[in-house]
């Protein structure tokens, strides 16, 4: 079992460039499709977690809001970069550089964004350039409050 937080952006940028900003040393990153539209980093090691970033048309996003009422966001193109933490390590420190990953990433490209835990619960949207953090005591827990 893992923990999985996905970033997704309405974009229709090269993967690749994402990919680099995602995972930036340059042998980090694996392209498992032949039309590069998915792209893989084992970064266990490193950072502890995996990460693989892919695109396409129609997306969905759907999440617990704040106040326990669905939020739904349908972007189109998108951009999915799902960061998957394995339960067994120390969760603080992983989940430090996996926000570190998604400031990188929204530091880099200005579109709208959403990043989602677990597939239920919303942590983060940029909207129309408006940043808004999420159920607060997650963000406090990790003590990443500053990192975006």
């Amino acid at each position: 079992m893992a923990i999985e937080y996905e970033l997704t952006l309405a974009s229709d940028a090269p993967l690749r460039e994402i990919a680099a900003v995602v995972a930036p040393a340059a042998g980090e990153v694996t392209t498992l499709s032949q039309d590069e539209r998915l792209f893989t980093a084992d970064l266990h090691d490193r950072y502890g977690y995996g990460v693989s970033v892919f695109g396409g048309r129609d997306g969905y996003c759907e999440a617990e809001a704040d106040d326990g009422s669905r939020w739904e966001w349908e972007p189109n193109p998108y951009v999915d970069i799902t960061f998957r933490l394995s339960k067994d390590r120390p969760t603080d420190k992983v989940t430090q550089n996996m926000v570190a990953a998604v400031a990188r990433v929204l530091a880099s490209r200005p579109e709208d964004a959403a990043l989602v835990l677990n597939g239920n619960w919303l942590l983060l949207t940029r909207m129309g350039g408006v940043l808004r953090k999420h159920r607060r005591t997650w963000w406090e827990t990790y003590g990443v409050q500053d990192l975006v």
